[in-house]
This record gives structure tokens, C-alpha cells and sequence, in this order.
């Protein structure tokens, strides 16, 4: 490999998709491009696209792709760790305290009670983000509060 790893994840409204990843999660905007229908549909992506990459402090990339060609689908069932393919994206920080707190506020929902759990001397959250997709935090302070 030559470049870090990247992840795309395809939204149905990209203003409030880059908000949370940046103003919570901590991303960056490092570009934005218009993929055209010549280039999107040929190349098996369904049409005209808008994608913002987002960096990852830690390294990689995030890309928020938003198809103009036609309305994204609600997922039909909500996530299941059993299900197969893409589950979650994770981001490993240095105290999730303070990223817990904003969540919700915008638009997170937790997917455990208690939101915080302790696993392995680390601590581990697992969230849904405004559209469904399934975002974990991970911190090494294990048990401590």
C-alpha cells in the first residue's frame, strides 16, 4: 500500500454528515471534488457524485459521498453485529469523555446502556451517527472514569 487507508461512506445529507465527522469526531476537510456522471457512471458508481474527504488526525481518510443522480435509500433494518459486511468505523482517542458528551446533541444515538464500557484495559462506545452508520470510540483508560 501506498497511501493510508481510506473508507467512503455514502450519505443522504452531506452538510450535517461533515459537521458531525468534523465538529465531533475531530475529522478535517482536506477536499472536495464533483465526481461527473462520465466518470461515476462508467466506473460502476451510479452516476454524478459530490465527495468531501475528511482527514483522520490519526491518519487515513474519511469520504462522505453524496450521489446526485438519485435519492439514497433509509437502510431497511437497523445495524446487527451479526450481519455481514461493512459494520463500523472505529477512531481510537485520547479521552472519549468529552466527544461522549456532544453525541447526542448532535444527532448520535448510543447502542448500549451503559454508554461507556470497559473491555480489555480499554474503553470502548458504540454509536449510530445522524444517518445509521455505526461509528466506535476507543480510549486506553480502561477503567478509569
Amino acid at each position: 500500500m501506498t497511501l493510508p487507508f481510506e473508507v467512503g461512506v455514502v450519505v443522504r445529507d452531506l452538510a450535517l454528515m461533515e459537521r458531525f465527522y468534523c465538529e465531533v469526531i475531530g475529522c478535517r476537510v482536506e477536499h472536495r471534488s464533483r465526481v461527473p456522471e462520465s466518470v461515476g457512471g462508467p466506473a460502476g458508481l451510479g452516476g454524478e457524485l459530490e465527495v468531501v474527504w475528511l482527514g483522520v488526525p490519526s491518519g487515513g481518510c474519511v469520504k462522505l459521498i453524496l450521489p446526485r443522480s438519485a435519492p439514497v435509500p433509509v437502510p431497511a433494518a437497523p445495524w446487527s453485529a451479526g450481519r455481514p459486511g461493512l459494520s463500523y468505523l472505529t477512531f481510537h482517542v485520547d479521552d472519549m469523555d468529552p466527544v461522549v458528551a456532544e453525541l447526542a446533541a448532535a444527532g448520535a444515538r448510543p447502542l448500549s446502556d451503559p454508554v461507556v464500557v470497559p473491555a480489555h484495559g480499554r474503553r470502548i462506545s458504540f454509536w449510530t451517527d445522524p444517518e445509521g452508520n455505526v461509528v466506535e470510540l476507543v480510549d486506553g483508560r480502561g477503567h478509569r472514569p
